[in-house]
């Protein structure tokens, strides 16, 4: 199938698009168009507007100050998976990236699209809200961060006013002592996630676990905050394979997953409990791999 008609523009500064914004009822962003497209194509979305922010320079990049990496929204997942600067100061990205689709959609999906877009069984979404991170949105003469806590309001949608551009993610540097890993489970290679689960772990000098913090895709309508199951693991030094086991466990019953084709809400929980005690386990080492050698 073939789009509806639309009107098109392409900007060159964030002014520019948000001015697009505000003047036009019903206009979308076109970033990297990897899943707006294909919805248009179905016609099961059908903007009057569309936007396109290829060419804002200001959209792009990557760096950090005071404790803060930031990224452009434009940042391509591809680049997040081979940047070396990325690996050294944001390696969860880098690994999660990895997982997206196949590489020719890595190639061109974005960043702030993906967090944008909202899909529930998306990796990205679960990763800003594992890294308790925030986006920056700017609208007409204002700009506003939004915790990820306060983003996602439902599936496929975002407190993001219409009329406002996502530009920025921001999450806490890494730092020594920090560990992080993606686990998720696809029925192909390079397709959608039936569920995945990331894990955050910071562990001090002693090894001793400081914080820990989880968060889930395809486990519920929107990504989950799920680090209220990993607390009982909180002032450990050790991570045996019964603790992770339990971890899963925890995490399986405060998941709410859909249940459909692909999969029932046991089998979903099933493998949020598999998927969580193997993040736990590989976030832990990295962890205490950082303390060892801050270098490597």
């Amino acid at each position: 199938m073939k789009p509806p008609r639309f009107d098109y523009v392409a900007v060159r500064s964030v002014a520019e698009a948000t001015e697009a914004l505000a003047q036009t009822e019903d206009a979308r962003i076109l970033a990297g168009g990897q899943s707006l497209v294909p919805l248009m194509n179905l016609r099961l979305a059908r903007p009057r507007l569309l936007v396109d922010v290829n060419g804002v320079r200001d959209l792009v990049g990557f760096g950090g100050r005071n404790g803060t990496l930031r990224f452009g929204a434009m940042c391509r997942h591809r680049f997040l998976e081979t940047d070396p600067l990325v690996h050294q100061k944001a390696p969860i990205f880098a690994e999660t990236a990895a997982l997206i689709g196949h590489v020719h959609i890595r190639n061109r999906g974005t960043l702030g699209g993906s967090i944008a877009h909202a899909d529930p069984v998306a990796e990205l979404p679960a990763l800003l809200v594992a890294l308790d991170g925030r986006v920056i949105a700017s609208g007409t003469g204002r700009e506003r961060a939004i915790p990820a806590a306060e983003l996602f309001a439902g599936p496929f949608t975002t407190s993001l006013d219409p009329t406002e551009l996502l530009t920025a993610v921001e999450v806490p540097a890494h730092t020594d002592g920090d560990g992080g890993a993606f686990s998720e489970f696809v029925r192909r290679h390079g397709d959608f996630a039936t569920a995945g689960v990331a894990v955050i772990v910071h562990r001090d000098a002693s090894g001793t676990c400081e914080s820990l913090r989880i968060a889930g895709c395809g486990l519920g309508p929107t990504p989950v905050d799920l680090s209220a199951a990993g607390e009982f693991l909180l002032g450990e030094s050790e991570l045996g394979d019964g603790a992770a086991r339990e971890l899963g466990k925890r995490v399986a019953a405060a998941s709410d997953p859909p249940g459909d084709v692909h999969g029932s809400k046991d089998y979903r929980r099933d493998l949020a409990a598999v998927l969580a005690a193997d993040a736990v386990r590989r976030a832990w080492q990295k962890a205490g791999a950082a303390r060892r050698d801050p270098g490597g």
